[in-house]
């Protein structure tokens, strides 16, 4: 860690002591992980923009597209483990310092590292929905299914890159002839139970994240560039309420004007340091 962000870790320390702490994290929080993200310093520009939440419901070449780049993609996304960023939090919960955590992150990491009160903004990209009779399955459940129904066609896709999210990034020819499978139950479209770009954040899930919010006597904001709006929106009511807010995330964001104090490192680096000075 660069001195400068030593200076800044103890100077988090000093603010957090004593508060509740409300964590928004994003994807900085899992690149660690083996997850890329989509707007980090070390991230190089995407072949192509994400599919949009329209454009999925709308056009079945664009659900043939999703559901082949998913398909190369979902192994990593589904053997990724929690890395230090994620068991720092585990144990700031565990010792009061953490009062909720909202996550704009999919990929399901911090359950499986053991946080306990986490709202998952965008929902989770483990599970399916069907968009005719609402029934939830496992992603790992269709994934054996669009195995059996491509048998050959992972062998032709393999050199692609791994895109955030469990995407990959695929040329338009390989993706011609690739079977997208409907819901074993109606027939209905599948659709992965997160929100797409252009998409909105359920009621519910939304009023979760405010009752978190409203627990917290520190916005801590973990790994996010807080580009996309469902994220930033707490930035902005932390600063309508005089909240602290302290950023911790490598390169800028949004949110700097706000910030009380900004570290400018890795998450798996300032978490677990925090985790020890607090102690």
């Amino acid at each position: 860690m660069e001195p400068a962000a030593k200076q800044h870790l103890a100077e988090l320390a000093e603010l957090a002591r004593g508060r509740r702490i409300v964590v928004l994290t994003g994807a900085g929080c899992s690149t660690e992980s083996g997850i890329p993200d989509y707007r980090g310093v070390d991230t190089p520009p995407r072949v192509r923009p994400p599919i949009q939440h329209r454009e999925f419901v709308d056009k079945p070449e664009m659900r043939r597209r999703y559901w082949a780049r998913s398909m190369l993609g979902w192994p990593r996304l589904a053997t990724a483990l929690p890395n230090p960023a994620h068991r720092a939090l585990v144990e700031l919960e565990h010792s009061g310092a953490v009062a909720g955590l909202i996550t704009q992150n999919v990929d399901g990491l911090h359950g499986v590292a053991g946080s306990r009160d986490v709202v998952e903004l965008h929902g989770a990209i483990g599970r399916v929905r069907c968009l005719g009779c609402d029934e939830l399955t496992q992603r790992a459940e269709l994934q054996a299914r669009l195995e059996a129904a491509n048998p050959t066609w992972m062998a032709r896709a393999h050199a692609a890159a791994i895109a955030p999210d469990g995407d990959a990034d695929l040329p338009d020819a390989v993706i011609a002839d690739f079977r997208v499978m409907a819901c074993g139950s109606c027939d209905g479209v599948l659709m992965p139970d997160v929100v797409f770009f252009g998409g909105s954040v359920p009621r519910p899930t939304l009023d979760a994240a405010w009752a978190a919010f409203d627990r917290g006597e520190l916005l801590l904001v973990v790994g996010s560039s807080l580009t996309v709006f469902s994220g930033y929106r707490f930035v902005r009511r932390a600063a309508e309420r005089e909240v602290p807010v302290a950023i911790v995330n490598r390169g800028p964001t949004r949110g700097d004007d706000y910030a009380a104090l900004r570290v400018d490192a890795r998450a798996g680096d300032v978490l677990p340091a925090l985790v020890r000075a607090l102690a």
